[in-house]
């Protein structure tokens, strides 16, 4: 009689579960809801008639059965997914699949991408931009784009640039009348906020790019920064401040070429904040033995390191 498997999903749910022994971490790696988690976990269970997880106070710990079941499933999904991508990197041999923020990817990479093709014809360029970090060692992905995010043991990583913080705004705003002059001015304009409450890596990222904590940095306290407009998206902010909408923290040198096409201004240049995170290029030390992958990242790598020089 033929072994029978349960569904492909619910052994992926479950091999997820069991690694971050987590429901909310499992859904947030698989891109679905807490529930549906669940559901496919329970489904799996209910089908092998044996519990895998259960609860022991508020942790989520593996039953003897699913300790039992996890190592096994574990290498088996990594040899699935390592078959998927064998035939996807056969079927596209020359591609790199590169995964990064939107705001980067349509202020700085996306338009500097030419000069790629002019050096490399023959190299297909994916571009995922995306809010979900992913685990480059279970995916497709060749490449990451990180901005304030930690990375785990046994990757590649190298700085692109590190970045500064400064409010900006459209032209019409800053030499409006009255012209932006006095950090007490910006109780006159509406303030633009990028919303990261939703995004659960960007935690380092909130301590530089909220008005509370810039306003602190500053050594200021009687600006009114709770009010203003709020996205939760960065490239949305971005856009809002360009139409004249009010005034954003900016991260530079990244919209640093707004500024130099006259569609966003610096009112306040001596108040620039350097920060302690930047921009890294990471991968897996297995996707840098392949020449397409080598060659991206050698010219990301040259491109950011003129970048930093042009603007000093």
């Amino acid at each position: 009689m033929r072994d029978w498997l349960p569904s492909l999903n619910a052994l992926r749910a479950f091999e997820v579960v069991s690694r971050h022994l987590s429901y909310l971490r499992a859904a947030d790696e698989l891109g679905v809801t807490r529930g549906a988690v669940k559901q496919m976990v329970s489904k799996l269970e209910e089908s092998l008639g044996s519990k895998l997880l259960e609860r022991k106070g508020h942790d989520l710990v593996l039953t003897p059965v699913g300790n039992a079941a996890q190592n096994d499933l574990r290498l088996g999904m990594k040899h699935l997914t390592n078959a998927v991508r064998t035939v996807r990197r056969r079927e596209h041999s020359s591609r790199v699949i590169v995964t990064v923020e939107a705001s980067l990817a349509a202020t700085w990479l996306v338009p500097k991408l030419p000069g790629f093709w002019v050096e490399h014809p023959e190299i297909d360029v994916l571009i995922d931009s995306s809010q979900k970090i992913i685990d480059l060692s279970s995916s497709d992905y060749d490449i990451a784009i990180r901005y304030g995010v930690p990375h785990k043991d046994g990757l590649f990583v190298e700085r692109l640039f590190e970045d500064k913080v400064c409010p900006a705004c459209s032209p019409s705003i800053a030499h409006g009348s009255p012209a932006l002059e006095r950090l007490e001015q910006l109780d006159e304009v509406p303030l633009i906020h990028w919303d990261m409450s939703h995004l659960n890596w960007a935690r380092e990222t909130r301590r530089w790019f909220t008005w509370e904590g810039w306003q602190e940095r500053m050594g200021i306290s009687d600006l009114d920064v709770s009010r203003g407009r709020r996205f939760s998206d960065y490239a949305l902010a971005v856009n809002a401040a360009v139409s004249g909408q009010g005034v954003m923290l900016a991260g530079l040198p990244t919209l640093q070429d707004l500024v130099d096409e006259g569609l966003l201004t610096i009112p306040f240049p001596d108040k620039v904040l350097q920060t302690d995170i930047g921009f890294d290029l990471v991968a897996t030390r297995s996707a840098l033995e392949r020449a397409e992958v080598i060659a991206f990242s050698d010219w990301l790598l040259s491109t950011a390191a003129k970048y930093k020089a042009k603007r000093g």
